[in-house]
């Protein structure tokens, strides 16, 4: 079954709805905003996240990049692992590949999120 991105907008939603307020206050992987929140801006990743072989659209990569660039590699980690995505239809052996696939210079090559590693260029 494929899952639309309005279907995975409306799971983040939902989760960032349902987590408890003081999760919002208290400083986390993302700062004090709940990964679970700020899975709602990959949403554009959505199709991406579950095929290999799709490019990712430009507003994923720049939503990748905003948070590879405004929070921690440890914020993007937590939003890939995050119960949202997980119930998005999200495969994260697929998402974790999305920084390389938009060429993203920056990115953390090598950083272990769980039981994944950010790939390199190369391979």
């Amino acid at each position: 079954m494929r899952s639309s991105p309005i279907i995975f907008l409306l799971l983040a939603a939902a989760a960032a709805i349902a987590a408890p307020w003081q999760v919002a206050h208290a400083a986390g992987k993302c700062g004090k905003t709940p990964a679970e929140k700020v899975a709602l801006k990959l949403a554009p990743c959505a199709k991406a996240a579950q095929d290999p072989g799709a490019r990712p659209p430009a507003a994923c990569c720049a939503a990748v990049r905003d948070i590879g660039t405004h929070q921690s590699h440890a914020c993007l980690c937590a939003v890939l692992l995050s119960s949202t995505v997980r119930r998005s239809g999200v495969k994260p052996e697929v998402a974790i590949t999305i920084p390389k696939r938009c060429k993203l210079a920056n990115r953390p090559v090598g950083y272990k999120c769980g039981a994944y590693t950010l790939p390199s260029l190369q391979g």
